[in-house]
């Protein structure tokens, strides 16, 4: 069966009534007109607008656009299609680039969470194959135990919360850098830079399988300052290092992803 919501504010049931979800204790949130919900009470938001901003929105969009992570995106894609799941969430979905696909290549009702809402209502207003809302995915708007399947692209992992909204026995799948993501760019600003390491298995759960997906692409001057800006290393480039990055023009880049699978014990 689908997934329901929950009042991010007393934990009951959310139902839907006229574009708008209320609980018993009429707790209400309305869904917005690009068709996503904000499950975001003001007094959990550690910011005034928290998560990636429109400027890191707009660049991630504009990158995958350009098809350059589409061989990991079908990678996530084909894995929750074998999996034959009923519901799946996406945590940490951004602008939907991964979760569309999820949708379209199975059967489940799929939700996307992300705490940006710039993100998140691009989202919504693209993709009507899966359902978008704006909370935390430290605390998931959710019931306790009813996802077949959960998945992470480069998002925080809340492994109490993972466990809490996994049935069991249920799978998680988990892409995060390769060894020499990036490597490339990263030695703009790192003098000594250090391959990522594999994740390990979070609390309440078991490794399945790890595969590595790796590949090298040229990308334009363009594409390099679009990906560079949707990266947490972004506010380390100086004025110097943009240049450089103009005056070598197109570069050779390494794209490498873990992708993991763990079962919910």
């Amino acid at each position: 069966m689908s997934l329901h919501y929950h009042c991010p504010l007393c934990k009951h049931a959310l139902t839907l009534t006229d574009k708008t979800y209320r609980c018993v204790n009429n707790h209400s949130f309305d869904i917005a007109k690009e068709g996503y919900v904000n499950l975001l009470p003001v007094q959990n938001k550690k910011s005034k607008q928290p998560g990636d901003n429109l400027d890191m929105v707009q660049a991630r969009r504009a990158f995958l656009s350009a098809g350059h992570y589409g061989f990991l995106q079908h990678a996530i894609a084909r894995l929750v299609s074998k999996l034959k799941p009923v519901s799946v969430i996406d945590l940490g979905c951004g602008e939907g680039f991964y979760t569309q696909a999820i949708a379209n290549s199975s059967n489940a009702t799929v939700y996307g969470v992300d705490i940006s809402k710039p993100a998140v209502k691009y989202a919504a207003k693209r993709y009507e194959n899966a359902h978008f809302s704006v909370a935390s995915i430290s605390q998931s708007p959710f019931a306790d135990s009813e996802a077949d399947v959960l998945v992470s692209v480069f998002a925080p992992l809340f492994a109490d919360e993972l466990a809490r909204l996994a049935k069991p026995q249920s799978t998680l799948i988990v892409a995060s850098p390769g060894p020499w993501h990036l490597k490339e760019l990263k030695s703009f600003i790192y003098a000594d830079v250090k391959p990522h390491t594999q994740i390990e298995a979070p609390n309440g759960f078991s490794e399945k399988s790890t595969e590595l997906l790796e590949q090298q692409t040229v990308l334009s001057v363009e594409d390099i300052k679009h990906l560079i800006m949707m990266t947490p290393f972004a506010w380390k480039f100086r004025p110097e290092h943009w240049q450089e990055i103009e005056q070598k023009g197109p570069q050779t880049v390494t794209l490498s992803f873990y992708v993991s699978q763990f079962i919910r014990d």
